[in-house]
């Protein structure tokens, strides 16, 4: 029995080493891979590209889609910024999706807006629209006032009611950078076969805001800010690109992403999913691929969305269980393309990474971490594996973080401040250090409420009085 029981024991060190070198291993290839495309594509992309578009030479015109839902603190903000981004033709469609909180009210008082008759074509289905306006100052910008519908069916109402064939949808918390729009949308114009692409996400939180512009980008004032920084860095410059090489990107940030109109109307627009950012992407990846479709789903590293991250303990963890409830849900319903050839690199790379890394590695991880606490105080774990585990399992994703932030702001000089980039290299090594395991905990729970539809509402500061507080 105890010969049974130590096969066992050393069964189980052998497959969590194995599995956080394979992890750590990933992320440290994907960082590599990420930096030769940033550097192709920072030798593609040139200011004549940027000033062709500009100049009404080369473009698509486009329509802004903004879901909100009682986003009475950012809503406005958000809307100037838009209003003011340098695009050739657009237009902003906001869709109220039934707030209960003063965001119509608002948004009618800040932009002059008044009721108008707006045939809407109900080619996606979506709840009920109440009321459409267009304000008098800006006659680009439309408001949606339907039933509360959840987020998707948000989006459809908004692509319904959109005139052009690219829509780009973003957060109602979210600003992007003046010219993010520009270089997202080149490759629409560059390439046919581009049907999606999607842009950086950095967090807002911290930075100096005026008039729906980032005029300073500053490192967040809160520990939990700070550790999502690290994690939204990390993500995008050694995940997102590193999945164009593959040409297996499976998720396009909900924040920001741009769309061919026809191709998300082919596949009836957004589910309704707790996961709708993810989820519309692989049904994309499917239908392309089961129409015989030559497409391209690609990541953009250069245009900027800057986001709002949950501030407080009890919203990030409803965030971080909605995002990993949404991947799992999205995972399943689209369960055919797993291994399958028919689906190319995303069937066989693309999905079984997001099924065994993403969807069950925080039970690895969470299995590992407190099987490595209690066997090593049970005695059942020798110094030298103690040693190694600490190595791979902390250290190695310790060096990851630093790089990546360090990488990051050599590339695109974010940070101005040494101390923002100090700071944030010593939260990315701190990471491990519980906040972390706190994240791995939530995912777990949440691998077993993937049933549940709830979103749970993230508490919101208002991006003015942020501006106040740092200028006065």
């Amino acid at each position: 029995m105890f010969e049974l029981l130590s096969y066992f024991l050393l069964g189980f060190q052998i497959v969590i080493f194995v599995y956080f070198i394979l992890i750590n291993g990933i992320y440290t290839f994907f960082t590599l891979i990420s930096l030769k495309d940033i550097r192709l594509h920072s030798l593609t992309v040139t200011h004549q590209n940027i000033k062709n578009i500009l100049s009404g030479i080369f473009y698509k015109p486009l329509s802004i889609v903004v879901p909100a839902y009682n986003e009475q603190e950012t809503i406005v903000a958000s809307i100037r910024s838009l209003l003011a981004l340098h695009y050739p033709e657009f237009e902003v469609i906001v869709v109220n999706d039934g707030s209960k909180d003063l965001t119509l009210q608002r948004m009618i008082a800040e932009f002059r807006l008044v009721k108008i008759d707006k045939p809407i074509r109900l080619i996606l289905p979506h709840h009920p629209i109440m009321a459409s306006y267009i304000s008098m100052d800006y006659p680009h910008l439309v408001l949606i006032d339907k039933s509360n519908g959840g987020k998707a069916d948000a989006l459809n109402a908004g692509i319904n009611a959109s005139r052009f064939p690219l829509f780009c949808c973003i957060d109602a918390d979210s600003l992007l950078e003046h010219d993010a729009l520009l270089r997202a949308s080149r490759l629409f114009v560059e390439d046919r076969e581009v049907i999606a692409t999607g842009g950086i996400v950095r967090v807002l939180n911290g930075c100096t805001v005026e008039e729906g512009n980032v005029l300073e980008v500053r490192a967040p004032g809160k520990s939990m800010e700070c550790f999502q920084a690290v994690e939204y860095t990390r993500g995008f410059l050694s995940g997102r690109t590193s999945w164009n090489f593959f040409g297996s990107l499976l998720i396009i940030s909900g924040a920001f992403g741009i769309f061919r109109k026809d191709m998300v109307m082919a596949i009836k627009g957004y589910r309704h999913t707790v996961g709708e950012d993810m989820d519309l992407v692989v049904r994309l990846h499917k239908h392309c691929k089961d129409e015989d479709i030559r497409y391209k789903i690609l990541f953009v590293p250069d245009p900027v969305c800057w986001t709002q991250v949950p501030s407080d303990i009890p919203s990030l963890i409803k965030q971080r269980n909605r995002w990993h409830r949404g991947l799992i849900d999205s995972l399943w319903f689209n369960r055919a393309m797993f291994l399958n050839p028919k689906y190319g690199t995303v069937g066989l790379i693309g999905y079984p990474y997001f099924i065994l890394v993403e969807a069950f590695g925080p039970m690895i991880e969470f299995l590992g971490y407190f099987g490595f606490i209690v066997f090593y105080i049970l005695g059942f774990i020798s110094r030298d594996f103690a040693f190694l585990f600490f190595v791979v399992a902390i250290l190695w994703g310790m060096w990851i973080n630093l790089g990546s932030i360090l990488l990051d702001n050599l590339i695109y000089l974010r940070y101005k401040g040494i101390k923002d980039i100090l700071k944030l290299s010593l939260y990315g090594l701190m990471e491990f250090m519980g906040y972390r395991q706190l994240i791995v905990m939530e995912r777990l729970l949440a691998t077993f409420q993937f049933w549940k539809k709830g979103w749970g509402k993230v508490k919101r500061q208002e991006i003015k009085s942020e501006l106040h507080r740092k200028t006065n």
